[in-house]
């Protein structure tokens, strides 16, 4: 008697994703059952959404990582797999992904990732492969809750896939900036509550490493212009990073009136 496939639900979590979600959830079409966990969108995200294949479901915003493991728990299927709004599942991806779970090998699979930056596929800085783990058998998956490096977690074997995830990260400057002030702020929530602190020393010293590690030591320069608008761009995000830790450790206070 021959066993049923296995199934796969993909869990994807947005917000004002208008401009992505049409083409993210027909990316995610050859799975079993798509899920958009929508957070209060202002445009047309739940809507087309809908019109694309997608189960939308209307929540409030707990976290990255809560936000995901919440659409984990919604899963009807034997698999489930995290997919960002910005990101895309090619044709070879989706065909190795089948195989993977139909092998029954492992119980997660971690997917490299091949990420743009202003209009460039970057190859190098350090953004290549960017293995992630996104896959895995639902009943044994779940996710972190750090405020912004939420990640997803496996218990038991975990392999790599070769075909990389497309991912749409940093379309245009104003992403780049909106980004760099957003995640900096949250990796510095994330640092303050491990216990860690900063001052303006670390801060420039941190900045500047991260400059070299980019350019230099990642081969950054092989990237051309995007290359070194990327090093700069981790210079500034490092820099802001150790600098909101430091106000979250030692508050700033309205100076009196001279």
């Amino acid at each position: 008697m021959m066993q049923n496939p296995p199934t796969l639900t993909v869990v994807i979590v947005a917000k004002n994703e208008a401009r992505n979600i049409s083409e993210c959830v027909a990316s995610a079409s050859f799975a079993n059952e798509v899920i958009v966990l929508d957070s209060g969108s202002a445009d047309a995200t739940a809507e087309l959404a809908r019109q694309a294949g997608a189960r939308v479901v209307a929540t409030d915003w707990p976290g990255y990582g809560p936000q995901v493991a919440r659409g984990f728990s919604m899963a009807t299927c034997d698999w489930v797999l995290s997919l960002d709004a910005d990101e895309r599942i090619t044709p070879d991806l989706a065909r190795e992904i089948t195989v993977a779970i139909t092998s029954g090998a492992r119980q997660g699979y971690r997917i490299p990732r091949l990420s743009e930056f202003v209009g460039q596929f970057i190859h190098h800085s350090g953004w290549r492969p960017d293995y992630t783990l996104r896959l895995g058998v639902r009943s044994v998956s779940g996710f972190t809750d750090h405020f912004l490096h939420a990640h997803m977690t496996v218990e038991g074997a975990i392999g790599d896939l070769k075909t990389p995830l497309i991912h749409f990260s940093y379309p245009d400057l104003h992403d780049v900036l909106e980004k760099l002030d957003r995640y900096s702020t949250g990796h510095a929530k994330d640092m303050h509550a491990r216990g860690k602190t900063a001052n303006l020393k670390k801060a420039i010293v941190h900045a500047a490493f991260a400059f070299a590690r980019t350019y230099f030591l990642r081969l950054g320069f092989l990237d051309g212009q995007r290359g070194m608008m990327l090093a700069i761009y981790n210079a500034e995000y490092t820099y802001y990073k150790y600098l909101k830790l430091m106000m979250l450790s030692s508050p700033p206070v309205r100076p009196a009136i001279p």
